[in-house]
């Protein structure tokens, strides 16, 4: 069970993976829209449609990747292709990620529950460490948590957006009076929820394989599919429709948008709601949005924790990390990684002041983990992408690297968390490496090219006792004694294969006349004595093979090929240029036709 080539279980379905993404995408209908309104008002629509439009492509890029990387398809799978450097970056990344998705959405989840302030930290940590417990058991059990978490999340989207139906309206939308730059800023500032994309793309490994595939051969494009484009319709559908609501409130309720930003979806609620069945309804209908919206961030800390403990395990596999992060508990779940992946987010919430110095740290990771995915992914020819697949993945690339750079500008306390994150995980991978005995050195191309195990596979000594040899030998010359050494050292048989050349055109075919024998020719019979009785000597079985042709060198492949010999031997050709001009090299002849797995030794 826990041998790092074991394979875990796959008992991930495509109901469970999509509910663990959505308590991440779920959770952006959240504040997306309350961001976009505070960064740009009324005229914040474009940005929504803008978010809504980079998440489908990224979930369009991410089934592709899914398709191509069955057995784990985040960042670091695809980078590795790349460098083992920029794979462990790109992990890193991650890692920093998901300690703040957990975090925050911990945190966040206890103000949609109204939790007393002063209690905040030790609910929110309580939490972590319950839903940490629960991945004991695996992602289809934490899975089951969260289809029950989702589910309502929907049912309440669906209901908001069918109040807000009749007051829909144009009236107060208004054309951008900000910059392309600070467009652009406003709009980097609303992306904070991709993350659960990666976290899928690195649970391919424990998703359930397409009908047909086996676990050597696996194919998980069809449950890849089911589990990202229904959340991703749901999110886009779901994000824009919230958004033109919000933006369909009357211009007089600006002040109360603003302050009501960061609950917006529970806002909606009660404004709508009230206005169909009174003030009433409309606070029952709130309070009942901010428990399921607190269930779903919950989730989406689930969510988070199950994709650090598949990172870390993934990492520590390709030993890159210590290799006890390997060892699985009795459900297949990694050990060590759930506890680091429960005990980290829990030390941040401790760490931190309020929701909004967590939100400082949230997307430079999932940003940066993306783009380095994407980026590999683009590069990587050995992956089978279709002209435009891989035409749309260099052009999310792009928006999501000037993101990234964006990011790094204009928020210095994420640049900051970053690189704390980064250097002490070079850190820990250093002494991981050093620890295991591995040495990490840089040489040059040309170098690692010549000490290419590859370039070693067609010298491989054979040593397989029991090969044949075959020899052919116009008299008791030097190349026989060296035949019976190598057959003795091999342990096989030597076929002494003496050819009498016939130069005489003869009336009918070769075959019709009297089977000549050895014994009846002179020379022949001389070495063929000789040689047996030496055979007996020293125990090596031979073989004489005696032949009339017209055509040594065709004579000598053929029974070559016949008895399968290992290895032919020829002695070399004492002729002189004029006969060698006349009736050719035997030699360079055969040399030229026999096959590569026969070896050619030529004694002299």
């Amino acid at each position: 069970m826990e041998s790092i080539g074991m394979h875990r279980p796959r008992n991930l379905g495509w109901a469970r993976a999509a509910a663990l993404l959505y308590g991440d995408w779920g959770t952006s209908k959240a504040y997306v829209i309350g961001l976009a309104f505070v960064a740009a008002g009324f005229s914040s629509f474009p940005i929504i449609l803008a978010v809504c439009g980079l998440t489908a492509l990224v979930a369009y890029n991410y089934v592709i990747v899914c398709k191509n990387f069955p057995d784990g398809g985040g960042v670091y799978s695809a980078a590795r292709e790349q460098s083992r450097v920029l794979a462990v970056l790109g992990s890193l990344l991650l890692v920093a990620n998901f300690t703040v998705t957990a975090a925050l959405s911990g945190w966040a989840a206890m103000s949609y529950f109204g939790v007393p302030t002063v209690y905040f930290k030790s609910a929110a940590i309580g939490c972590i460490l319950l839903l940490g417990v629960i991945n004991i058991f695996g992602p289809k059990h934490s899975g089951s948590l969260a289809v029950l978490m989702a589910v309502p999340m929907v049912l309440v989207v669906l209901t908001i957006i069918g109040f807000s139906l009749p007051h829909l309206t144009l009236t107060h939308l208004e054309p951008s009076h900000l910059t392309f730059q600070a467009n652009w800023v406003a709009f980097v500032g609303v992306i904070l929820a991709l993350s659960g994309v990666e976290a899928i793309a690195n649970l391919t490994g424990v998703m359930k394989l397409d009908p047909g595939a086996t676990p050597e051969k696996p194919h998980i494009l069809s449950t890849a599919r089911k589990s990202i484009w229904p959340v991703a319709a749901e999110v886009v559908l779901g994000t824009a429709l919230l958004g033109w609501a919000m933006l369909s409130l009357p211009a007089t309720l600006t002040d109360t948008i603003t302050r009501r930003s960061e609950d917006m979806l529970r806002f909606l609620g009660e404004h709508y709601g009230g206005a169909l069945f009174g003030p009433h309804f409309g606070q029952i209908f709130g309070v009942l949005i901010g428990l399921i919206v607190g269930l779903l961030l919950l989730s989406a800390v689930n969510t988070a924790i199950s994709a650090l403990i598949g990172l870390m395990y993934m990492l520590a596999r390709d030993r890159e990390m210590p290799q006890p992060f390997t060892k699985l508990n009795r459900h297949g779940v990694p050990r060590l990684p759930l506890a680091v992946a429960t005990v980290l987010p829990a030390i941040l919430v401790l760490l931190a002041d309020n929701l909004s110095s967590l939100a400082d740290l949230y997307a430079i990771g999932v940003v940066g983990a993306i783009t380095v995915n994407l980026g590999s992914c683009c590069f990587n020819q050995r992956l089978q992408l279709k002209w435009w697949e891989r035409g749309i993945m260099v052009v999310t690339f792009l928006v999501l690297f000037a993101v990234e750079i964006t990011i790094a500008k204009t928020s210095r306390n994420a640049l900051f968390f970053v690189a704390w994150v980064l250097g002490v995980g070079f850190a820990l991978r250093w002494w991981a490496m050093k620890h295991q005995g591995f040495e990490t050195i840089i040489i040059k191309r040309e170098l690692a090219q010549a000490v290419n195990p590859e370039l070693l596979a067609g010298f491989r000594p054979n040593l397989t006792p029991g090969q044949s040899i075959l020899v052919a030998a116009r008299g008791l010359t030097p190349v026989l004694r060296f035949a019976i050494e190598e057959a003795k050292l091999r342990q096989g048989n030597l076929y002494v294969l003496y050819i009498k050349e016939l130069a005489v055109n003869l009336p009918g075919p070769l075959a019709n006349q009297q089977r000549p024998r050895w014994q009846d020719d002179t020379q022949a019979a001389q070495i063929m004595y000789a040689m047996i009785k030496l055979g007996q000597e020293i125990g090596v079985p031979v073989i004489p093979i005696y032949v009339v042709s017209d055509n040594p060198t065709a004579t000598i492949l053929d029974i070559t090929a016949t008895i399968g010999a290992d290895a032919l031997m020829l002695g070399a050709s004492h002729r002189t240029n004029l006969a060698r001009l006349l009736k050719g090299n035997v030699i360079t002849e055969v040399a030229k036709n026999l096959p590569e797995n026969i070896q050619l030794v030529i004694h002299s």
